[in-house]
C-alpha cells in the first residue's frame, strides 16, 4: 500500500525520513519499541524524585499499591488504546465498568453463581460496544458523539438497575481477588500484564492489528485494499467494551462493593494514559508498550501527589494539565511529519 495507505502505520516506532525540520522530527519521532524516550526518563527521574522526597514511597506496600492502582485504568486503556489506534474514540469505558460491577453484583444477590454473573458483565461489555462500533462504523456518527451519548446511557441503567444504591458483596473468592497475591504479585496486576501482553503481540502480528493501523492511517485507502472497515470497527469497540467491563469487575474486587457512580471520570486517565504513550487522535499511530509506559507515569504521578498530601481538586487540575499537555504534543508530532 502506498505512504498515503496503511504502510508508516505498520512500524509505528520507524524514525521520520529527514527534510524540512530534521532535528525536530529526530526529537519526537525517534522511538525505540514505540516508546517516546522522553516519556521513559520523565518516569525514571519522577520515580527517583519521589523516592527521595518520601520514605514509604518505595516501600513494598507502596508499590504493590500503585500497581493495584493501574490495573482498573490498564485494563480499560488497552482497548482504548486499539480503538484510538483505529481511527476512534471510546468516551463510555468508565460508564461501562461501573455498569458491569453492578450487573455482576446484582446477579449474585439474584442467586446467580460467580462465574455466571461475570460472563454477563462481559456481555454487557460486549454489548455495548457492538452498539458503538455500529453506530460508528454504519450510521457513521462521530465517535466522541456516539460514546458520549452511550456513556450517558449506560450510566442511566446502572442507576436504575442498583435504584441508585451501591451493592456490598460478599463473595469471598470475587474480594479475595482484589488483595490477594501470587508469589507477592496481586492477582489483578497479573490479569493486567497478561492483557498488556496478549494485546501487544497481537498488535503489530495479526490481521486485528494490521488492520487497525491501516483503518486509521486511512480509511479509504484500507477500503480500496478490500479490509471490512466497518466489521473491523466493531471488533475494535467490542474489545474495548470487554476489556471495560473486566476493569470494571476488578475494581469491584478492591473495594468490595458496586456503585453506579463507580468510575466516573476515570476516562480522563484511561485516555492520558493512551496519548501519552504515543498514540494519536487523529488514528494511525501507538502501541501498547507506549501506552504501558504512559500508565505508569499516570499511576506515579496519582501516588505522588497523594503521598504529598495534595488535595483531590489539585489533583483534577494536574491531571487535566497533563492531558492537555499530551495532546499538544501529539499535534505538534503530527505538524513536524506534516513539514517532513
Amino acid at each position: 500500500m502506498s505512504n498515503g495507505g496503511a504502510g508508516p502505520a505498520l512500524a509505528p516506532g520507524a524514525p521520520v525520513a529527514s527534510g524540512g525540520r530534521p532535528w525536530v522530527a529526530r526529537a519526537l519521532e525517534s522511538r525505540p519499541l514505540g516508546v517516546n524516550p522522553g516519556l521513559l526518563a520523565a518516569l525514571v527521574l519522577l520515580f527517583v524524585g519521589l523516592s527521595v522526597f518520601s520514605p514509604y514511597f518505595f516501600s513494598s506496600t507502596n508499590l504493590l499499591n500503585i500497581g493495584r492502582a493501574m490495573a482498573i485504568v490498564g485494563i480499560a486503556s488497552v482497548g482504548e488504546t486499539i480503538v484510538i489506534i483505529s481511527g476512534g474514540f471510546d468516551l463510555s469505558v468508565g460508564s461501562v465498568m461501573a455498569a458491569a460491577g453492578m450487573l455482576a453484583a446484582w446477579l449474585l444477590e439474584m442467586g446467580i453463581p460467580l462465574p455466571i454473573a461475570f460472563v454477563a458483565a462481559i456481555v454487557l461489555g460486549i454489548a455495548v460496544g457492538l452498539l458503538n462500533g455500529a453506530i460508528v462504523g454504519y450510521a457513521r456518527i462521530n465517535p466522541l458523539i456516539t460514546t458520549l451519548a452511550t456513556l450517558s446511557i449506560v450510566r442511566g441503567l446502572s442507576f436504575v438497575l442498583s435504584g441508585g444504591q451501591e451493592i456490598v458483596v460478599d463473595n469471598k473468592t470475587w474480594v479475595d481477588f482484589g488483595t490477594d497475591t501470587l508469589l507477592f504479585v496481586p492477582y489483578i496486576v497479573i490479569v493486567l500484564l497478561a492483557t498488556f501482553l496478549v494485546a501487544g503481540l497481537a498488535m503489530p502480528r495479526t490481521p486485528f492489528g494490521r488492520y487497525a493501523y491501516a483503518i486509521g492511517s486511512n480509511t479509504r485507502a484500507a477500503r480500496l485494499a478490500g479490509v471490512a472497515v466497518n466489521r473491523w470497527r466493531l471488533a475494535f469497540y467490542v474489545t474495548s467494551g470487554a476489556l471495560a467491563a473486566l476493569a470494571g469487575l476488578v475494581a469491584v474486587s478492591r473495594i468490595g462493593y458496586a456503585q453506579p457512580s463507580a468510575n466516573a471520570g476515570i476516562e480522563l486517565e484511561v485516555i492520558t494514559a493512551v496519548i501519552l504513550g504515543g498514540a494519536s487522535l487523529s488514528g494511525g499511530r501507538g502501541t501498547i508498550l507506549g501506552t504501558l509506559v504512559g500508565l505508569a507515569l499516570i499511576g506515579v504521578i496519582n501516588n505522588g501527589l497523594t503521598l504529598m498530601g495534595v488535595p483531590a481538586y489539585w489533583q483534577l487540575v494536574v491531571k487535566g494539565s497533563i492531558l492537555l499537555a499530551a495532546v499538544v504534543y501529539d499535534e505538534l508530532r503530527h505538524a513536524t511529519q506534516e513539514d517532513t
